[in-house]
């Protein structure tokens, strides 16, 4: 009896995944390639303001509380992180030049 019942449920699920099976459709292309000049002139214009505020808003909150040494201290580490990332980007830079008048 239940083979009456459930028999056609399974046939019509057999034949649905045979035609998806059979006329699976082809996949689509990948990505051609990848802006990286708007990300960074976003993360430039976006993010890293964003960031410098809530440092200064830090920095801001520890001096009203008297904490200068500590204020000056991060304040140094935070110019000095900020120049080894300028760094970076310049290396960055500098390098992508290279190749290409290498590979030219």
């Amino acid at each position: 009896m239940m083979f009456i019942e459930y028999g056609p449920a399974m046939w019509a699920q057999l034949s649905h995944a045979v035609d998806a099976i059979a006329y699976a459709p082809t996949p689509a292309p990948g990505p051609k390639e990848l802006n990286t000049d708007s990300i960074l002139s976003f993360f430039a214009s976006k993010i890293v303001p964003i960031l410098l505020a809530v440092l200064g808003i830090i920095f801001i909150g520890r001096a009203s509380k008297g904490e200068i040494s500590r204020v000056l201290t991060s304040s140094a580490i935070a110019i000095i992180g900020l120049a080894f990332i300028a760094g970076a980007a310049t290396l960055f830079f500098v390098g992508d030049s290279l190749i290409r008048l290498m590979f030219k």
